[in-house]
């Protein structure tokens, strides 16, 4: 149960993390929300908007780890003891990258988000894909759900980390979403001027729980000996 428990926190914090370090991302998303607001010309546009976003994100993570929790479940069952330390062994490795200042997005394609005709249609596919949009510059953050996620082979619990993931990933934008642009942009620049304490902070974390489940979880030392 604490180790369930753990997972949900991990995931969440992961999520959490995923727009925070993506700091090439970030910035955009204040103007973003005020370009649909100026199309909506509604009170209170932005934070339905912001809204909006929010729930493409955690539908884009529902759907995403449904189909990954069944196919886990239905193709992983005898390799999961591998997979798990192969997985967190990653983990570990990103978090030096993380640790030691290398830049992980560089490595991957950016992509771009099209204006729709629909202001509400667009936040909605933004929201959907803005895991598209965000993972490429912090992949890190995609590395611990995905380790988290083979660690276990319940269906629900896989889910649930999916979930929260998407919840973690979507909290930023609603918190940009309710306060004003100035205090946005102030956040951002603080985000931005601070990235290589955000990602040391993030990669120590990660490094700690990746030696956590290598050393006490499935217990790799005893391979070595």
């Amino acid at each position: 149960m604490v180790e369930v428990i753990l997972n949900f926190w991990i995931s969440f914090l992961a999520g959490l993390f995923a727009p925070l370090g993506a700091v090439c991302v970030l910035p955009l998303y204040p103007g973003f929300l005020a370009f649909l607001a100026s199309k909506d010309e509604g009170e209170g546009s932005v934070v339905k908007f912001g809204w909006i976003i929010t729930a493409g994100v955690i539908v884009s993570m529902f759907v995403i780890g449904f189909i990954f929790s069944y196919l886990l479940g239905a193709s992983l069952t005898n390799a999961i003891g591998i997979i798990s330390p192969i997985a967190f062994s990653v983990l570990l490795i990103l978090s030096l990258f993380l640790i030691f200042g290398f830049d992980l997005g560089g490595l991957i394609p950016k992509y771009n988000v099209k204006m729709l005709e629909s202001p509400v249609l667009t936040s909605f596919i933004f929201g959907l894909f803005f895991g598209a949009i965000v993972l490429p510059c912090n992949p890190a953050s995609l590395a611990v759900l995905f380790a988290v996620s083979v660690s276990t082979m319940s269906f629900f619990v896989n889910l649930i980390n999916f979930i929260l993931f998407g919840i973690g990933m979507a909290f930023p934008l609603l918190v940009l979403a309710y306060i004003s642009s100035e205090k946005s942009g102030r956040v951002i620049g603080y985000l931005s001027e601070h990235k290589r304490g955000v990602n040391l902070v993030a990669g120590l974390i990660m490094f700690f729980v990746a030696l956590y489940y290598l050393v006490f979880v499935f217990r790799v030392w005893e391979l070595f000996i």
